[in-house]
């Protein structure tokens, strides 16, 4: 379905930083329902985000000025839709303090129960890519920019959770994480990936990789035996899938997506990217979206949907969340690793009711807790806003970085068709014929000094795709982009 957002322009002209958030809004559906008018539109949007919980109370809305630049609509036209919501009683406007949803008596509508914990408890498996080459330069996906890491913002927010921490913390705590992260995860989510939980739901995770052996595990103790899964993927997370006892089944992948068409009852589960397909970068289709929500509804199958980019998207409307189509059936699982780095080890899973027991009880087994400081600084980070401040300028730096390569290769490569570029933090470069043996041309880098990555890294492409590599742009330090940059152009060249 189409959504809408506002962009990155968070750092102005003079590089001034503004307190204005991320939003996830099905805008163009709200207009239709309200007969196609601007502000009646807004209105329905945001009156149907505050009443599904996806905007919580407290929660502070943008300045009318920003939302109107990113909106494409006129500043009085969102003037007037706060005015009205302010009247109806759905937000709150103070002068100085901006407009924040206005609180609620009642519990929100739609939101799931809370599930009794049963506190009990199998060793997380990490399995890492191996592209430590030893390398001067690399363009292998899969790491941000880790030069970027926002140490003093994330330093400042660690001073001020380490003061405000209570003595409980310091002990054994949830399996689940610590209610300050969960807490702030379950309106941060709502808000820009349109996830429907509630912090009582959410699991906090020492890395992805952990998370999906939890509920490899969980699955198989309740009776799963078989898995879909994209034929093209991360190879370690099949690998992980099989050592929790259950088997991999490929689903075939193309320009709409993963083929969900041929899910069948014999997989109780499927794992899938669907806002933008690693390694691909296409996004599932909206009819596809549909069919494998349907699918789930109607086989009892759980869906685990790995939205491990999802707050980088650069020339389309962001794509929401599956799990806000069926969140009784579908596993959302987030990670820290894009948007800040994975050395934090910080992930998280929003789990469906039915299957809340079982993971924790496989958590408990695994390591008790996930550390706790970097937990509470993270909570500490978004609640302050630190965090949409952060996405926000580092969409714009690998927007800039993307740009870039694509520029250089349209100058030295231009034989080289670039595709998955509408968001995430990689590109697929396809080939044509005559540049001969893929592995030839990455010999050839690595004896420039630069790491590349093929498609069948990641999986076996179907017998007519092109040769192609799977490029990181947002790997190298800011001092290495550009010479990591030339000796691909060097590599890909003509003669």
């Amino acid at each position: 379905m189409p959504w809408s957002t506002w962009s990155m322009n968070d750092w102005a002209t003079r590089g001034e930083r503004t307190a204005d958030y991320d939003l996830l809004l099905d805008l163009p559906a709200a207009r239709a329902a309200a007969g196609g008018g601007a502000r009646a539109g807004l209105e329905r949007a945001l009156r149907e985000a505050v009443r599904d919980g996806r905007l919580s109370p407290g929660t502070r809305l943008p300045s009318s000025r920003v939302l109107a630049g990113d909106l494409g609509l006129a500043r009085n036209t969102v003037a007037d839709a706060y005015a009205q919501l302010v009247a109806e009683g759905w937000l709150t406007a103070r002068q100085g303090s901006g407009t924040t949803v206005a609180p609620r008596p009642a519990a929100v509508p739609g939101r799931a129960e809370r599930a009794p914990v049963r506190r009990t408890p199998v060793a997380p498996v990490e399995l890492v890519p191996d592209n430590a080459t030893g390398l001067p330069y690399s363009l292998w996906p899969g790491s941000p920019d880790l030069s970027s890491f926002p140490r003093a913002a994330w330093s400042a927010a660690a001073r001020r959770a380490l003061a405000a921490a209570p003595n409980e913390a310091f002990g054994y705590t949830d399996p689940r994480g610590r209610p300050e992260l969960r807490a702030a995860l379950s309106t941060y989510l709502a808000r820009v990936r349109g996830v429907r939980t509630d912090p009582e739901h959410l699991m906090i995770c020492t890395g992805y990789v952990q998370g999906v052996g939890l509920l490899a595990r969980a699955l198989y103790g309740r009776g799963a035996r078989r898995i879909a899964v994209e034929a093209l993927g991360f190879p370690d997370t099949r690998t992980l899938l099989r050592t929790a006892g259950l088997e991999t089944v490929p689903l075939d992948v193309d320009g709409d997506g993963a083929r969900v068409d041929r899910l069948d009852g014999s997989a109780q589960a499927v794992l899938l990217t669907p806002a933008h397909q690693f390694p691909t970068g296409v996004p599932l289709s909206p009819g596809r979206r549909t069919a494998v929500t349907g699918w789930a509804r109607s086989t009892g199958a759980v869906i685990l949907e790995d939205d491990y980019d999802g707050e980088f998207r650069y020339d389309r409307q962001p794509v929401g969340a599956l799990q806000g189509l069926a969140p009784g059936h579908v596993v959302y699982a987030g990670t820290a690793s894009k948007s800040l780095a994975p050395g934090l080890r910080l992930a998280w899973l929003a789990l469906p009711p039915h299957l809340l027991d079982a993971v924790v009880r496989e958590k408990r087994m695994a390591d008790h807790h996930s550390p706790v400081l970097d937990q509470l600084t993270l909570a500490e980070f978004i609640g302050s806003g630190a965090y949409d401040r952060h996405v926000r300028r580092m969409r714009l730096h690998y927007r800039a970085r993307r740009d870039r390569l694509v520029a250089a290769l349209a100058e030295h490569a231009p034989h080289v068709r670039v595709s998955g570029i509408a968001a995430g933090l990689h590109a697929v470069l396809e080939l044509p014929p005559e540049t001969g043996p893929l592995q030839a041309l990455v010999d050839r880098a690595h004896a420039l000094g630069l790491a590349l990555s093929g498609l069948p890294v990641y999986g076996a492409p179907t017998a007519h795709a092109p040769t192609s590599l799977v490029i990181g742009y947002a790997t190298p330090p800011d001092h290495a982009f550009s010479g990591a940059l030339s000796r691909l152009c060097e590599v890909l060249s003509p003669g």
